[in-house]
């Protein structure tokens, strides 16, 4: 899916709450550090590789190269080059400023992938989730998207979605949107009639 595509793809989706819902669970993507210290893990029947090529583009496109995720590896082959011979004893190492980015869309992760998020929670690493609804990974990330089976996106169109707001520059708000977020600070609520 090329960046037009991804483009029509929110246009459809603009009404769903999903491109803000992107957008925001992209945010802390951006927060990561230092180069490398985006950690990109899949479960160990499907490694998260077009996610990881998008996030790499992404980062080249945006001038961001803490959106160069590090691929960690179930299992690494022998004659493997070095930037793909990442193993899960990464996530030991995995601090603070370090963003663990989990993918499953399976219902339920793996216990051995809950275990190392667990610990790579306790070391201080953010964990985000792009998951099929697995209320343990939820439960163990900052942040989580899930992505119904039935819902309005693939669990592959979520990764573009992700991807691409990761890379967006964000908007600095103008003196109208200010406004208009105080408001309804001091208003409260709009309730409909």
């Amino acid at each position: 899916m090329d960046a037009s595509s991804v483009a029509v793809l929110r246009e459809v989706l603009a009404s769903t709450g999903w491109v803000e819902r992107t957008r925001e669970f992209a945010r802390p993507l951006r927060a990561t550090r230092s180069p490398g210290g985006l950690l990109l893990v899949g479960t160990p029947e499907d490694e998260p590789w077009h996610l990881t090529a998008h996030l790499d583009d992404e980062a080249k496109l945006s001038g961001l190269p803490q959106l160069a995720p590090t691929l960690v590896r179930w299992q690494v082959p022998l004659d493997a080059p070095a930037h793909l011979s990442v193993g899960m004893e990464r996530l030991r190492e995995a601090g603070r400023g370090e963003t663990l980015f989990v993918v499953s869309e399976g219902p339920r992760a793996p216990v051995p992938l809950l275990e190392r998020v667990d610990d790579a929670r306790r070391s201080g690493a953010t964990i985000l989730a792009l998951d099929g609804g697995d209320p343990e990974l939820g439960g163990l990330a900052h942040d989580a998207l899930a992505i119904p089976g039935d819902g309005p996106v693939s669990f592959d169109g979520a990764q573009h979605l992700v991807s691409m707001a990761a890379g967006e520059q964000p908007r600095r708000p103008n003196l109208r949107d200010r406004l208009a977020r105080l408001l309804d600070r001091v208003s409260g609520p709009r309730i409909p009639d």
